[in-house]
């Protein structure tokens, strides 16, 4: 392991967490990103440390509650030299960084306070638009950019009439989206238009009203028009319709209005800070949706404000915002909040909007109805056990490939197909099979 330095800060244990939140904070005003070890000395020595759930809980914690602004580094254990160790990788454009109230700056290997005069200059800095980080000049070219979907954007935005000129070029396009500087690709347009743009979203199935049992979990990654189709198919997907039948027709309505599902999902990534590893959640409950996105809330305002108030608009990433809105993937700037709220309540579903300390969360609230067709959940629970009827010594991988789980989501099916009386097992895991009672 290679000794310290500006941008790396070793510790011998977990017990030194308060320096190292300090040192977090110092690389992040001199650098803006950094890694931190636990359980290596600062010559580079590994040394290792005991690691538990809390140990990593504790970190996460300390970083995040004593550093202000907000920072939400990436925690992992990780081996090294065949020891457990612990790997913090933070970055952000926020500076001035405090910890514990102080603000300190990184020289060579160590953290100095500080002076007044150094700390208003990073104040003045962080509120100039070139802090942003949708309008820094992003390392992929114009060549990394998806001419399809450049196209489609144009296309829609036309459609919908807030484009008023056709698809020529990409980089012309990109050029009247206000996406490129002296000819180079702004981020903005990155997490727009690329493929691989640093951009998740995780999304999952849990068994329970808790997150202790999962059914199903998917990653997605790449710009954010893929991501938001991505997200609304998963959520359709993964809820409950029922059928209503008009004089000509059939007619499948979901148990929470997709309009409202949507504009939580649009909201979530346009508004999120794109600055934070961590990527935006949906999260499907037996009893509710969350929709999570990271980033913090305008200071000094509460979402009654803009649902039930007339305050305007404070996008986090204007030039986001502003292409969304050209396709009317963003109806109105600020009635996002007032829109999902309107459209649950005239569909009798509650939602509620919660600031966090790490993000902000909207939750939808299923009901159970009877009249409900059989959700995805279901319709894969029939799948295993006709896949199991057509071959009883099928095996939980073939399972999890050909139903899109994971084998553990597939795994928990069996158990409770086994509670139930319905799926015995016979014989021992390689060579037996499986006998539908």
């Amino acid at each position: 392991m290679r000794p310290e330095s500006e941008t790396l800060e070793l510790k011998k244990s977990t017990s030194e967490l308060k320096e190292g939140a300090v040192s977090v904070a110092s690389i992040l005003n001199k650098h803006r990103k950094g890694e931190l070890y636990f359980g290596v000395r600062d010559d580079g020595t590994v040394l290792g440390q005991a690691i538990s759930r809390q140990t990593l809980r504790d970190v996460s914690r300390t970083l995040s509650e004593r550093i202000e602004p907000r920072v939400y580094p990436k925690i992992e254990r990780v081996r090294l030299e065949g020891k457990d160790c612990i790997r913090v990788r933070f970055t952000g454009n926020d500076a001035p960084y405090l910890a514990f109230g102080r603000a300190y700056i990184r020289v060579g290997d160590e953290d100095r306070q500080l002076s007044a005069k150094e700390l208003e200059r990073m104040f003045l800095s962080r509120n100039s638009d070139k802090a942003r980080w949708e309008t820094e000049l992003s390392e992929r070219k114009v060549s990394d950019v998806d001419a399809a979907t450049v196209r489609r954007v144009v296309n829609k935005g036309r459609s919908v009439g807030r484009v008023n000129f056709e698809f020529g070029s990409v980089r012309g396009t990109l050029n009247k989206l206000k996406l490129l500087r002296n000819g180079r690709l702004l981020k903005a347009g990155e997490a727009l238009f690329c493929k691989d743009a640093p951009v998740k979203v995780q999304a999952a199935v849990f068994a329970g009203t808790d997150k202790t049992t999962f059914l199903d979990i998917k990653r997605f990654e790449g710009s954010i028009f893929s991501l938001l189709a991505a997200a609304e198919t998963y959520v359709k997907e993964h809820i409950d319709w029922r059928v209503r039948f008009g004089k000509l027709e059939r007619e499948e309505i979901p148990e929470i209005p997709m309009d409202a599902l949507r504009e939580a999902l649009v909201n979530s990534l346009c508004h999120r800070d794109l600055r934070i590893l961590k990527g935006n959640e949906v999260a499907i409950f037996k009893d509710r949706v969350e929709i999570y996105n990271p980033g913090d809330f305008p200071e000094g305002y509460t979402p009654e404000d803009f649902i039930k108030g007339e305050e305007h608009s404070i996008p986090r990433n204007p030039l986001i915002a502003g292409v969304l809105f050209r396709t009317k993937d963003v109806e109105e700037w600020g009635s996002g909040l007032k829109r999902i709220s309107k459209a649950c309540a005239e569909n009798g579903v509650k939602a509620t909007f919660k600031v966090l300390k790490s993000g902000f969360l909207v939750t939808f609230y299923r009901k159970p109805a009877k009249s409900f067709l059989p959700s995805t959940v279901e319709k894969t629970r029939e799948k295993i056990i006709a896949l199991i009827r057509q071959d009883p010594k099928i095996t939980t991988a073939e399972l999890a490939k050909q139903c899109g789980l994971s084998v553990r989501g597939v795994e928990w099916n069996i158990a409770r197909f086994k509670r139930r009386g319905i799926l015995k097992r016979i014989g021992p895991d390689k060579g037996g099979h499986w006998d539908i009672l």
